[in-house]
């Protein structure tokens, strides 16, 4: 079932701006025997191609493994090579090709799903960009945005912010961003019953420092900032179940010693461990998962003769008794939103939400009275369902982009 009465507002009006790529003219590469590998190289290194009209995968190969390929081999390598997992890991092997094409890709999809869609869907009686949202359409209880999907900006590189900062607030008006800090790792502490996790939350520590000094043995004070960057990875990893080549890969550290990480984490968190393999034992009975509040996520693929698939659903199941979860608790956050603005006899209206982070246009006067009704109502969310052991917490800022209030 899906509902389109949510609508978002972004302040976009037609300033959705971003740096564009070169405007050279393309040349359409297919997998032709005719062109050499130093045409690919040049053409990725000047950014002259597209990322639909990537060069002959084969020419790839050749450019990067720097050895012959066979002409049995070309259906296969085009394949392959067009794949971008395949890509991520010879660029993590630090070959410069992959990683250009990987860069290219990733702003010639800002280009055309952002920079160049955006303008089109301003509506002209508000000059304001709004989004739907399907209520039903994910198996975690997320809801998903569409036309246009505003969810899914990317805010780890600089061009994906630059999509952000177009967002901007009405005059007289500020954005603000509240976002749920660190949610999923404070349900994973209350779900797998881990006092470790748990105390720390309660205690308002470092919790990505004090992984560290519980597996590296390193004091939290003073700790280098590489030892806690690893920590983190470990700490998001874990719900996501990342293997050892993925740690690895993320790090840029060896396989076997991230193996060894994933290993001393369960030893040191036990309950983690025990909580994964009760969910999956849990959801092969049943074909679905719980989230914190009863409601059902099913995944009936879990029992597959397929062990891609099979392996696939095992870990969404995990991940989804937490990701549930939080669905759950910003939908009852949301809910609550409006009465309680209306009751403080606030003008804050509701535009956006991105998964654990709501935004809101506020009018300059009223930022630091709107501030705290929000927070309160979002960390308040779960009562009176359910108590958790750990406290929820929400940073919230205001600005005149999204990029800034976020």
């Amino acid at each position: 079932m899906r509902s389109t009465g949510c609508s978002a507002r972004s302040g976009s009006r037609h300033r959705v701006r971003a740096r564009s790529p070169s405007g050279s003219p393309t040349r359409e590469a297919g997998c032709s025997a005719d062109d050499g590998p130093d045409r690919s190289v040049r053409l990725i290194h000047d950014h002259h191609v597209a990322a639909s009209q990537l060069p002959p995968a084969p020419e790839l190969g050749l450019a990067i493994d720097g050895h012959d390929a066979v002409v049995e081999k070309r259906a296969r390598l085009c394949s392959r090579l067009g794949e971008t997992g395949e890509l991520e890991e010879l660029a993590e092997q630090g070959h410069q090709l992959p990683r250009k094409i990987l860069d290219w890709r990733q702003v010639s999809k800002l280009r055309s799903t952002y920079t160049e869609a955006l303008p089109t869907y301003v509506n002209p009686d508000t000059h304001r960009v709004h989004t739907s949202y399907a209520l039903a359409a994910t198996s975690t209880g997320r809801l998903s945005s569409s036309e246009p999907n505003l969810q899914n900006i990317p805010v780890r590189t600089e061009e994906g912010r630059k999509i952000r900062r177009a967002f901007v607030a009405a005059p007289g008006m500020k954005l603000v961003s509240a976002d749920y800090s660190q949610i999923e790792l404070r349900l994973l502490s209350e779900v797998a019953e881990v006092p470790a996790l748990r105390k720390a939350f309660q205690d308002g520590v470092d919790i990505h420092a004090m992984t560290a000094s519980e597996m590296f043995g390193v004091p939290v004070k003073d700790m280098p900032s590489e030892v806690r960057r690893r920590a983190k990875a470990i700490n998001f990893g874990i719900i996501y179940g990342i293997s050892a080549f993925g740690l690895a890969a993320q790090l840029g550290i060896d396989q076997k010693e991230a193996g060894a990480y994933i290993k001393k984490y369960f030893e040191r968190f036990p309950g983690i461990r025990d909580y994964m393999d009760e969910t999956r034992e849990f959801c092969r009975a049943n074909g679905y998962v719980l989230t914190l509040f009863g409601r059902k996520c099913h995944y009936p693929d879990i029992k597959a003769s397929n062990p891609s698939i099979r392996s696939f659903n095992e870990r969404a199941a995990i991940n989804a008794r937490l990701q549930g979860s939080a669905a759950d608790i910003i939908r009852r956050a949301m809910m609550r939103m409006e009465g309680e603005l209306a009751k403080a006899k606030l003008n804050a209206q509701m535009l956006l939400q991105v998964h654990d982070e709501l935004i809101f246009e506020v009018p300059d006067g009223e930022v630091a009275k709107t501030m705290p009704v929000v927070k309160r109502v979002m960390e308040d969310a779960p009562h009176p369902a359910i108590s958790l052991h750990v406290p929820l917490q929400v940073d919230a800022r205001a600005a005149d982009n999204w990029d800034e209030a976020h």
